[in-house]
């Protein structure tokens, strides 16, 4: 791991994270150094902390998961007692993920603000407005 870059871990259900690492890698080049996937799939809540100590090491990091409650997020949240270096984003997205790994060297306190808005700003509809929407659509 790069000591003065931020750590990133997906901590999801299933091969949620797995599928989110693998296409950050592909699109950005980057390496497990940069972002690792970790499941909780089989694993106690206890086996599912431990993992998650043992993935993040003593830097900085973030942790991505996959839904604000659940295993995956009880974990993260764990690990982030006591606040200090640690962050858990939830709901996390291919978007915020990439602009992760191609800014994980600006402090902790800077890019987690930054993420979260990269993964807002990516959230869109098409139509943009359900008024926008054929009405002779089944259901409309």
């Amino acid at each position: 791991m790069d000591e003065e870059k931020v750590q990133g871990v997906v901590l999801a259900h299933g091969g949620m994270a797995r599928g989110l690492v693998d296409a950050v890698q592909k699109i950005s080049g980057e390496g497990e150094r940069a972002l690792m996937a970790l499941s909780n799939e089989g694993l106690s809540p206890e086996a599912l902390r431990d993992r998650l100590a043992e993935a993040l090491g003593t830097g900085p990091a973030i942790i991505f998961t996959d839904l604000h409650t659940g295993s995956c997020a009880l974990a993260a949240r764990a690990a982030c007692r006591p606040p200090g270096a640690r962050a858990v984003i939830f709901g996390a997205n291919l978007p915020m993920l990439l602009d992760f790994v191609f800014h994980r060297e600006m402090p902790l306190d800077e890019l987690v603000p930054r993420i979260l808005a990269q993964g807002r700003e990516a959230i869109r509809a098409q139509p943009e407005s359900v008024a926008d929407v054929d009405s002779s659509l089944p259901g409309r």
